[in-house]
């Protein structure tokens, strides 16, 4: 079987493999990337705003009832 052969029998499967193989690559890079790394800074404050939003709803439901 030659190269000539080989691409034309297996054609899609071999851009169709290298594309995948591609964007998981890309993929992982973007991920790992420290730019698009979220502090945990951030989810403490967020998780302090959210319980404090909560205390506020639960003083608004008792003062409701």
């Amino acid at each position: 079987m030659g190269l000539k052969t080989f691409w034309k029998s297996y054609k899609v499967l071999i851009v169709m493999g290298t594309g995948l193989g591609l964007v998981h690559w890309g993929w992982f890079h973007i991920k790992s990337s420290p730019i698009f790394q979220v502090k945990t800074e951030d989810f403490v404050i967020i998780d302090w705003y959210l319980s404090l939003h909560d205390v506020a709803w639960q003083k608004v439901e008792v003062q409701a009832m």
